[in-house]
Parts: structure tokens; C-alpha cells; sequence
């Protein structure tokens, strides 16, 4: 048997919140997030799917994402918001690079001059982040430099929340308030018409304010919510999608609703039963011996474990749904293979479907919830899961 297990991705649920996104901005032009293999998605596949619904652009983090895009075909227009490296790629396969720097513009004007072949760059400040980008106190100066360059033409400026959830809208509205001024001032200076992009996932779902030409969402073109939620039972979220009321001098609540209502999870976690055991009271599972039977069970063994992105942290901390119930990891998750007490579940059989992540009848388990066990965020469960494993796709519920 492949080793792993299998990632199905639903082509449609991307596309419903793509949509979701176009509605709650007023129909802007989005920039895709499509990085990481589009957060574990499969980037070649969903980017097909976002292009199809009408995204404006894509953004990966390395020109060999981008490369990989265009050599499937796709002809949107692809920012690279982190290298500056494969100089060469961004002539070859008409990629827009994002400046960060004084120096990463010379480096393009010299070799687009060299070549007689123009290219457009999008600047990065950093407005608080700490990352990447032009010091805003240097900014201005450096744009009168980059505006002489020559074959270099400036046609959008951006910028990158600090908090990925907003959950300090003080901090956000101080970014943002230094954004608005630094897009006006290279306005007049001329750069016109200028892309002026900001907005991630949160903000497109919380600050309105901050929409501006285009948005970038990521994680919620996948189906998660990036803002800090009410955690009810079993980990599922909900949230408020706040809206500018009309005449107001801020956001209010207007829409109120659980996770799975508006966004749509497009990844589930499934593999199969590889054996079962039948173990009396007070035996040890898995090891350490972390748990111990308090009664004869019946336990499944999983052909998944920490090698394929189910995390050693899930040990006696999760769950999985086995014909729609919840049953839970008992023992240390293995390198190779994890454990489950499956006694509770009446006619269970080897080689039948157990959901690591997703819906299985009237239950799921989110990326969200399994984050919160492993005391980390849905990102990291997405990528850990879908850069390791197989993937399948539908186009549909």
C-alpha cells in the first residue's frame, strides 16, 4: 500500500469562498494566495479553479512556485512576494517581483535594460510587520530613485498586517493609516493607476477600510478564518463578519454565524483500518505505555502517524470520526502508524475509511480544532497535511 494518508480537495468549496470574498469586498479584484502549495491545496489545481472564478492575480512566495504555474499553462498575472534570486525566471516567464529593497531594484533595472524588456514590480513597506520591505522613513526617497530607473515601472504598493487575526485593531488601523499616506504620496508623484493591496484574510473578513484597490486572502479561500473565535464544543468557531453600516464611523456586526455556514473547509483527511486488536483491561497502547485500557477494547491501528503530518502532539489528544463517531487516539502517534479506541463503534471493520480532518456524517473535526490541541494555528495543519499526502480532487459537494 502507498504509505499516507489520502487528501481530498473539493475544487468547488475554493471557488464558494473565493465568491464569499468577492462579496464581502464589494466585487475587488482579488489577489489569490496560492504559496505553499496554496496552503497544502495543491497549488496547480487551485489555481485553475481561482483563475476560472475570475481572480485578478495570483501570489506565490518563490519564483519556482510561479515557474511551476506557468509551465501548467497559467497565464494570470503572478506576483512573487519573497524572492529576488531567479532573477532570470521573472523575464522568462513575465513574473512581477515584489521590491523590498533599494538594491533588489537595481538588481532588476540592470537586467532589464540589459535585455531591452520592461517589468513591473510591486513595493513592499513594512508598516509594522518587521519583515520585509521599505523602512517608511526611507520610503519616499527611495521612490524618487526607483521612478528613474530605467525599464522598471511601479504599478502597486503593499503591505502586510502584523496580526494575522487583527486581534489588536489598534495596531492594524495605525498600519493602515501609514499605508494610505505613503499610497498617496507615490499618487502624487505620479504612479498612476497603482494597485494598493494590503487586506489578507482577516482584513477582508473584519476591516473594510483596508480593502482598497484589491485584496490578498489566503486561508480563507480554503475554507478557516484567520480571526481570533469563540472556541464552542469540539472545536468548532464562530465568528463575526463585520461590514461597514452606512453613515457609521467603523465596522459593525451585521453577520453572525458558525465557520462552516459561510466558509467551506476544501480539505479532508482519509485513510483506512489497517488492523484491529482486541486488548483486555490494563493493557498498554503504543509507547511509554501513556495509555492504559480501563476496560476490553477494541483498538485500530491507522497506517498514519508523525511521517505524514499527523502530529505526535495528537497522542491522547484527538480524535477521529469512524462511521460518523468520534473516537479517540489513544498512545503515542508513531512514526509510521497511531492508534484509536474504536470500542464504542459497532460494526467496525478492517480496511474501512477513518477521517483524519473533514466531515464524516453529522460530525467534523476542522483544521481549527486540531490546532488548538496542538497549540498552533489551522495554517500549519492545512500544509502539514496536504504537502505530505496524496491528494484527489472533486469538483463538487
Amino acid at each position: 500500500m502507498d504509505r499516507g494518508p489520502i487528501v481530498e480537495i473539493d475544487l468547488e468549496a475554493i471557488a464558494h469562498n473565493f465568491r464569499i470574498a468577492k462579496k464581502i469586498t464589494g466585487n475587488r479584484p482579488i489577489i489569490a494566495v496560492v504559496k505553499a502549495d496554496a496552503y497544502g491545496h495543491g497549488s496547480i489545481e487551485a489555481s485553475r479553479r481561482l483563475v476560472k472564478e475570475g481572480a485578478s492575480y495570483l501570489a506565490v512566495a518563490y519564483a519556482a512556485e510561479a515557474v511551476a504555474l506557468r509551465q501548467a499553462g497559467i497565464k494570470t498575472s503572478l506576483i512573487v512576494l519573497f524572492d529576488k534570486y531567479d532573477i532570470n525566471d521573472y523575464f522568462k516567464y513575465n513574473l512581477v517581483p515584489v521590491i523590498h529593497d533599494i538594491k533588489t531594484a537595481q538588481v532588476f533595472s540592470k537586467e532589464a535594460k540589459k535585455r531591452k524588456q520592461g517589468i513591473s514590480v510591486h513595493i513592499k513597506a513594512d508598516t509594522g510587520m518587521g519583515r520585509l520591505g521599505f523602512n517608511i522613513d526611507d520610503l519616499e526617497k527611495n521612490i524618487n530613485a526607483i521612478i528613474k530607473m530605467d525599464f522598471l515601472t511601479v504599478t502597486g504598493l503593499m503591505s502586510h498586517f502584523s496580526d494575522a487575526d487583527l486581534s489588536d485593531r489598534s495596531y492594524a488601523l495605525m498600519q493602515l493609516d501609514r499605508f494610505n499616506k505613503l499610497k498617496n504620496t507615490m499618487i502624487k508623484k505620479g504612479l498612476k493607476p497603482l494597485i494598493s493591496h494590503i487586506a489578507n484574510s482577516a482584513a477582508v473578513m473584519s476591516l473594510p477600510e483596508s480593502h482598497l484597490d484589491a485584496i490578498r486572502p489566503g486561508l480563507m479561500l480554503y475554507g478557516y478564518s484567520p480571526l481570533a473565535a469563540e472556541q464552542g464544543p469540539r472545536g468548532h468557531s464562530s465568528f463575526a463578519v463585520l461590514r461597514r453600516t452606512e453613515g457609521a464611523k467603523g465596522p459593525s456586526i451585521k453577520i453572525r454565524q458558525t465557520l462552516e455556514s459561510l466558509l467551506r473547509p476544501a480539505m479532508t483527511v482519509k485513510t483506512k483500518i489497517l488492523s484491529l486488536r482486541k486488548l483486555r483491561k490494563g493493557s498498554p497502547v503504543s509507547y511509554g505505555r501513556t495509555f492504559i485500557t480501563s476496560r476490553d477494547s477494541l483498538i485500530a491501528v491507522l497506517p498514519v502517524g508523525y511521517a505524514d503530518g499527523y502530529s505526535r502532539v495528537f497522542s491522547n489528544n484527538s480524535d477521529v470520526l469512524v462511521r460518523g463517531k468520534r473516537s479517540p487516539v489513544v498512545g503515542r502517534v508513531c512514526m509510521d502508524t497511531a492508534m484509536v479506541d474504536v470500542t464504542d463503534v459497532r460494526g467496525v471493520i478492517e480496511g474501512e475509511d477513518v477521517v483524519l480532518l473533514g466531515r464524516q456524517k453529522a460530525d467534523v473535526i476542522t483544521a481549527s480544532e486540531l490546532a488548538m490541541k496542538a497549540g498552533t494555528i489551522p495554517y500549519e495543519i492545512l500544509t502539514s497535511f496536504g504537502n505530505k499526502s496524496r491528494k484527489v480532487y472533486t469538483d463538487g459537494s
